[in-house]
């Protein structure tokens, strides 16, 4: 997988994945709704963010998912960079996974062989099983931008979720939701619209 390309911000909006979390860490959990906080290296990640989006020196606005591990890292930011307390929207969450939600990726792979290769080959048409689609998810966090996009504190930092900027670089793309494994997005990675 490739890491992102920063893009021309031609749209003011600045997507920044939340710090690391214990279900980031091997063996990988299916995270989704779920509301697993930031772990100490998450909240080093975070101040480490905040420096980074400090010596831009042009971010007017913090928006954020409202789940913690995202609402935490951009209340981190808030505080070093005098933006204060983020603006919260549940649109901007990760995709809801469904029935995968707080299992490991690994007894995913080996009870549902036929649903994880389904997901490594997601696209537009991939539906988390219980769950929503990419389709959707990419819907919902495209209206949250651009609501944010309106509003016009811009450039703004929107601290979401890994899925949730990975959805919003395949709108760029020719081959749309289809490219979605193309990206790997770290923790704390920020990506320019």
């Amino acid at each position: 997988m490739a890491h992102p390309e920063p893009l021309v911000n031609d749209r003011g909006l600045l997507l920044a994945r939340h710090g690391e979390t214990d279900d980031n860490r091997q063996p990988l959990r299916v995270q989704g709704f779920r509301d697993p906080p930031l772990n100490e290296t998450g909240r080093r990640q975070a101040a480490e963010l905040a420096e980074r989006i400090a010596a831009r020196g042009d971010v007017r606005s913090l928006w954020s998912s409202d789940l913690s591990r995202a609402r935490e890292t951009a209340q981190i930011v808030g505080r070093h960079t005098g933006l204060g307390e983020p603006w919260l929207d549940a649109r901007l969450r990760e995709a809801n996974r469904g029935i995968w939600e707080g299992r490991l990726f690994i007894e995913i792979e080996r009870e549902d062989p036929a649903g994880y290769a389904a997901w490594l080959r997601a696209g537009a048409d991939f539906r988390f099983p219980g769950g929503e689609s990419l389709q959707e998810q990419s819907d919902r966090v495209t209206a949250a931008l651009d609501e944010i996009e309106a509003a016009g504190e811009l450039p703004a930092l929107v601290v979401c979720h890994g899925c949730s900027v990975r959805v919003m670089l395949c709108r760029a793309e020719p081959r749309g939701l289809d490219a979605f494994h193309k990206y790997e997005i770290p923790n704390v990675a920020v990506v320019e619209l």
